[in-house]
């Protein structure tokens, strides 16, 4: 039994280093063996880590395109890979045109920015084509000018307000008229009938849902209201 797990042991070692000695192999195809040693492998600045980001993206999708599908399964369980596999291959999908070294620059969260929203920034990753040098600011440039500026939507008015304890009251904005007729026509009306503005407001906006739903008649002089006969007419 020991002898059983000693061999499985061995055998996932072997695979990950099997594995981790295609991408070195792989890389060293792509790329200058010098560059390799003393950049790709040591991995000690900002735009190594995003080449090498980039060098195992490409890869990665290289290897789906050349083993079948069980094999490529296998080499993601085995390199414990499996959920982590697809932002990558987004990646190497969005910078196919491109080679590692061209995009060190580009620090790696935009990339993978760039990469989950490449039909959004389709065209600013197009333009990167046109570029001498793509650099950090160069493309932060290009995603602003890429992004519509957004649109408020026009609030609804509302004359809702809500209480401390949850309750809600209406409240009229104010008025404003150069001749100032609501304000001191509502006001002759309290005074002289002694009701307050609510009540006065609340009996015109009767009046007036009265009139709509043509309950009511509007005459030259006054409203009069409709009565029905006893005898339906």
């Amino acid at each position: 039994m020991m002898t059983q797990v000693q061999g499985a042991i061995a055998t996932q070692v072997n695979e990950h280093a099997t594995a981790q000695a295609e991408f070195e192999q792989y890389v060293e195809g792509q790329t200058d063996v010098k560059s390799v040693d003393a950049k790709f492998l040591k991995k000690q600045t900002l735009a190594d880590a995003t080449e090498t980001i980039l060098h195992y993206a490409f890869w990665l999708a290289n290897q789906k395109q050349q083993r079948s599908r069980q094999e490529y399964r296998k080499l993601l369980s085995d390199q414990g890979w499996k959920g982590e596999e697809k932002k990558y291959l987004k990646v190497a999908a969005a910078f196919e045109k491109f080679s590692p070294e061209d995009l060190a620059q580009i620090e790696p969260r935009t990339i993978y920015q760039l990469a989950e929203n490449s039909n959004k920034y389709q065209l600013a990753i197009d333009r990167l084509l046109d570029l001498t040098a793509i650099t950090q600011q160069a493309v932060r440039k290009l995603i602003k000018q890429e992004r519509k500026p957004i649109v408020p939507k026009p609030e609804k008015p509302s004359i809702w307000r809500r209480t401390k304890n949850g309750g809600r009251y209406c409240q009229i904005p104010p008025i404003h008229e150069a001749d100032e007729r609501t304000g001191t026509t509502l006001q002759k009306m309290m005074d002289q009938e002694g009701f307050s503005a609510q009540h006065i407001v609340a009996e015109a906006i009767a009046l007036r849902k009265a009139y709509k739903e043509g309950r009511l008649a509007l005459s030259e002089k006054t409203l009069v209201a409709y009565q029905p006969s006893s005898d339906g007419l």
